[in-house]
């Protein structure tokens, strides 16, 4: 049977309220982030084993544990959110004020990764999900899973930007009959 991803964005934060761009910044889920997070681990497969791997971050962590993944869980690095260096906790309207014409996906962040440097790690941790015999649930965040889709469909890591990916969110990655792989669901929103 073809495998299957399930691709997990984490709970609500302080900062994707305000929209700051979270990268190494290691805060915590809001009590919504919390209890949106209980919800996932009702959509998500209960089958086990299955390979689950997580951002180290904490939100991620967070949204792992509440879901009910969290004795299965492995932190896997390649999982972090991308790295804003001097953009770590701005607006991209606050950057644009300096920079008109920037864009996270063209550009990069000055002292941060750019889109090719987030899709090798991407790649990564795809070849580590496709040597696993089973199912996988990935919880990490928004602009790393944006890529890593991209990248499972051998698109260039900078088409992510095409993709947008809620907190709390569900992605399914998978294959087609012809063993093609294919986004079979992005950006769905379970709720009771």
């Amino acid at each position: 049977m073809p495998q299957t991803v399930y691709v997990v964005r984490h709970g609500e934060t302080a900062w994707t309220i305000t929209g700051q761009h979270t990268g190494r910044t290691d805060i915590p889920l809001t009590s919504q982030g919390e209890e949106d997070a209980r919800q996932l681990g009702k959509w998500l497969p209960s089958q086990r084993p299955l390979c689950v791997l997580t951002s180290p971050l904490a939100r991620a962590r967070q949204t792992c544990e509440l879901a009910g993944f969290g004795a299965d869980a492995q932190p896997d690095a390649d999982l972090m959110e991308w790295d804003y260096g001097a953009y770590e906790g701005r607006r991209s309207a606050e950057i644009r004020e300096r920079r008109p014409h920037w864009q996270l996906f063209d550009d990069g962040c000055p002292g941060g990764e750019t889109a090719e440097m987030v899709g090798a790690r991407a790649d990564r941790v795809i070849a580590k999900v496709r040597a696993y015999a089973g199912d996988a649930v990935l919880f990490a965040h928004r602009d790393l899973l944006r890529v890593l889709a991209v990248r499972w469909i051998a698109l260039a890591a900078r088409q992510g930007r095409h993709f947008d990916l809620s907190p709390a969110s569900i992605g399914i990655l998978g294959y087609d009959i012809l063993n093609s792989p294919l986004i079979r669901v992005w950006n769905d929103l379970p709720r009771p």
